[in-house]
């Protein structure tokens, strides 16, 4: 991950501490710089997993103060370049310290970028919604990817898992109004594509003869292990500042091709194959925001203040608990079908 550096804003002869700050925190540079209206910039430079104790100290100290701003900037490179940490000094540090992860609000800001009602996600999810449709229909593996990586699904769920976590109930729904949102897009382009290969005699598809297609109407435990890793995977694209494009592909695995299939299957009159296909992309849904809250967890991304982590704490049980018992239903369903 690449550093981050922390811009403090704070009225002229306020005392920020950072000698004392250093000690406790992991600090590769730190300068001030004066500004107009008698305010200083204090210019800290840590690794990633640094940011975000280091804003809650300066959140819960100057809060209140008028002029107090912290800005947070990633730094692709630095000269001199940073000393590496030893292997040992790195395992002796308590795991609560191990971050290993992006600040709370770099996680924020990002899942917010996913959640953006534009024509940029109505336009991406409708193009991935063809490109899946074609993949599909041709059992063409390398086109399927290709809807995976343009694929915008990974944004909303993500938000979703996150919002569970921090028991943000503006974010959640947020993230569930853009996530309907996509499932809607897709479901129309599919049903549309669906009712045309079935009526017009020069685009007539046999839906079923595709082994793509017949795969995600024949959901199996298997496609579990997958929905709960792939939600694993775009979770951790967020914490670590990993590429949310690639990693969005494993996500896209468990909910754009059967999606697709559902609507085409819907649209083509096929409706067992349709509710099958449905399931599956129900279960994936599921087991993407379960297993993302639990990532979040295990990663300790937790409010900022104790009051506010007691509220998310019950709100996250509900939230789970509720979670759990979507996937033991459809998971009694698959275990019927099967």
């Amino acid at each position: 991950m690449s550093l981050r550096l922390l811009q403090i804003v704070l009225p002229e002869g306020v005392d920020a501490d950072i000698e004392h700050l250093a000690e406790e925190h992991d600090v590769l540079g730190r300068w001030r710089d004066a500004v107009e209206g008698d305010r200083v910039v204090i210019h800290v430079l840590v690794p990633p997993e640094e940011a975000e104790p280091i804003m809650d100290h300066f959140e819960s100290r100057f809060k209140g103060i008028e002029g107090f701003h912290v800005l947070l900037l990633p730094v692709e490179a630095a000269l001199p370049r940073p000393p590496e940490k030893e292997e040992k000094e790195a395992a002796e540090k308590p795991a609560k310290e191990r971050l290993n992860r992006v600040s709370r609000e770099e996680l924020y800001a990002d899942v917010n970028q996913g959640i953006q009602r534009s024509k940029t996600f109505i336009a991406m999810t409708v193009l991935s919604s063809l490109v899946a449709a074609v993949g599909l229909i041709r059992d063409d593996i390398a086109i399927i990817i290709g809807a995976m990586v343009i694929a915008p699904l990974l944004g909303p769920n993500v938000a979703m898992a996150l919002g569970t976590t921090l028991g943000d109930k503006k974010l959640i729904q947020r993230a569930l109004k853009i996530n309907l949102l996509g499932v809607g897009i897709a479901l129309f382009i599919a049903v549309g594509l669906g009712v045309l290969f079935d009526n017009v005699e020069k685009l007539e598809v046999d839906l079923l003869a595709s082994p793509s297609v017949l795969a995600r109407t024949q959901p199996g435990w298997s496609d579990l292990v997958l929905a709960l890793a792939s939600g694993i995977a775009g979770t951790l694209a967020f914490t670590t500042g990993l590429s949310g494009t690639v990693i969005g592909v494993m996500v896209a695995v468990a909910l754009m091709p059967p999606l697709v299939t559902a609507g085409m299957c819907l649209g083509a009159g096929e409706f067992e194959e349709c509710g099958r296909a449905a399931e599956l992309t129900a279960l994936n849904i599921v087991c993407v925001n379960l297993s993302g809250v639990a990532t979040f967890l295990l990663q300790g991304v937790r409010p900022r203040s104790w009051w506010e982590a007691k509220k998310a704490r019950a709100a996250t049980k509900r939230a789970v608990i509720i979670w759990i018992v979507l996937l033991l239903v459809v998971a009694y369903l698959l275990d019927r079908m099967n």
